[in-house]
Formats: C-alpha cells, structure tokens, sequence
C-alpha cells in the first residue's frame, strides 16, 4: 500500500513539473530518415528527396519541432502524424512517376499545413501557461509584499522605539492600497494585449525567430515576463501615489486627505471611503500604464546602442 502512495506521488508530481514547465527534454532527437530506415523504404526515401525536396525540408523541420513539443501527448501526437505522412507518401506508387506528382504534392502540403498549426497551437499554450504562472507568483510575491509590512512592520517599530501615528498609518495604508491594485493593473494590461500575441514574449531572445524558441524556453520567458510585469506595476503605482500625495503635482485634486480622516469630525467615515476608492483608482490606472514603463527601458537601451 505504501509503494502504491509512493508511485502516485511520484506519477503526481511528474505531471505536475510536466504541466508546468512542459515534457522533459529529448537527448536522442531522431531525424525524418530514421522514420525510413525500415527495408524497402530508403530507396523511396531518397526518391522523395529528389522530387519533393522542399516540402522533405519542412517535414524533417516540423519533426524535429515535435519532439520538441510542451507537452508529452502533443509530442506523440505530432509524431505519430508525422511518421503516418512519411509513410503514406513513400507507400505512394505515384511517388515514382518521372514527374513530381500534383495530387501528391497537394497532399502534402496540406498534411504539412495541419502539423505546423499543430506545432504552433502548442507553443501559444506553452507561453500562455508561463505567462499565467508567472502572473501567480508575482501575486503571491505581492501578497507577502502587503502582508509583511502590516504584521512585522510596526512590532519592529515599536523595538525601536518609533511609534505610528494615525497620518503615518493611513499613509502606509495608502501606499500598500495603491501598489496592489497597480499590480491588478499591469496583469489587467497584459491580458488584454498579449491575449492572441504571447509569441511576443517568445521572439525577443531569438531577434524575431519563433522557431529557434523552444516551448520550453517560451514557456520560462513568459513566466520571468508575468513576475516582472506584476512588480513594475506594483512599484509604479507606489510612485505615483508618493508624487500625488507628496502635494508636488496639483493636476489631479485628492477627494480626500489624511487629515481629514484622522479629524474626529463626522465625516471621516465618509472619507476614508472616499480615500480607498481613489487611490485604489489611481494605482490600477499607474499599473494599467506598466506597457509604458517598459517603453522607456527598450528607449533606453536603443539608444546606448546608437
């Protein structure tokens, strides 16, 4: 019984790293020739070299991007349908006509259309599935980001002999307020610009080519691009809500000051709701904005290489 456990557990977290950061790695990729290796079919094999060689290129291409699928059943899948054309073509008695067959040639390219929408769908999910983990861990960083400050912040405070007043605690509050729903806004942003584009996130570590990005490699990009993105929310929010409230900016009027809440008037209720809902506001506007924040690092950058 207790091997059985054992197993599962095992089973169990090999699907779980499997899920997350996609099937292990091939040590021994095979090639498109080895699918042929079979007697009777390498005479066929270089005959289809020699009349199709274009369309041999891509398949031996798309093979090889199979076994480098994200997940397991996909990698298989692709296989199998990859190994299942090779066959049916090499089978193929028109194979051998003096002339590249046009119905065969057809054939082919519409099998090689299927297996690279295939290879494609698999990569989006690859990247997707990183972009997603990283958006969980950037928000459980966040939430120790919140929570710490409140439970350990003012106990050490109080070691040091430094005690809060009520201006200074609606301040932090403010803060902490405003950067958690500047880190609701960048994940806002992303969602809704890398919804049907994650191959975005895929092209920069290979100067614009998405096939030499494996889904893997995709995969941990998207998850550094989710956690980044949450931060840099999260800490422009914060700086905007120390230059709003620093009094240095008069654009935007704040409904409702610190003192106002502090005052034992009746209306302090009424502002600190008036307080929360504003800076809430501003900071998922500042985190909606993390699109322009990185702009100004890629600005940056071009222009120490220039």
């Amino acid at each position: 019984m207790g091997d059985d456990n054992g197993g599962i557990r095992l089973a169990w977290r090999r699907d779980l790293r499997e899920t997350l950061g996609g099937a292990h790695t091939e040590l021994e990729p095979g090639s498109l020739a080895d699918l042929a290796a079979a007697p009777g079919l390498r005479e066929a094999y270089l005959r289809f070299g020699t009349v199709f060689p274009e369309e041999q290129l891509q398949l031996q291409a798309l093979y090889g991007e199979s076994q480098r699928a994200f997940e397991a059943r996909t990698r298989q899948a692709l296989e199998v349908t990859v190994r299942r054309v090779l066959l049916n073509v090499l089978g193929d008695q028109r194979l051998g006509a003096a002339e590249p067959d046009r119905h065969l040639a057809a054939y082919l390219e519409q099998e090689i259309l299927r297996i690279r929408v295939r290879v494609e769908q698999d990569r989006e999910l690859a990247v997707n599935r990183g972009l997603n983990l990283g958006f969980l861990l950037g928000m459980g960083l966040l939430v120790v980001l919140l929570v710490v400050p409140l439970l350990v912040g003012e106990r050490l405070l109080g070691l040091c002999d430094v005690s809060l007043g009520c201006t200074d605690r609606w301040s932090l509050l403010g803060a902490l307020v405003c950067g958690g729903a500047g880190a609701f806004g960048a994940v806002f942003s992303v969602l809704t610009r890398l919804r049907n584009k994650g191959d975005q996130l895929t092209r920069r570590p290979a100067n614009g080519s998405r096939e030499a990005v494996a889904p893997a490699q995709g995969a941990r990009a998207a998850r550094r691009g989710g956690v980044h993105r949450v931060l840099i929310g999260w800490m422009l929010a914060i700086a905007v809500y120390l230059l709003l409230s620093s009094g240095l900016v008069t654009v935007i009027e704040v409904p409702a000051g610190i003192a106002d809440i502090c005052s034992a008037q009746d209306h302090a209720a009424s502002a600190g709701t008036a307080f929360w809902g504003f800076w809430g506001a501003v900071g998922f506007l500042a985190g909606f904005n993390e699109r322009w924040a990185y702009g100004l690092v890629g600005r940056g950058g071009t222009a120490r290489k220039a």
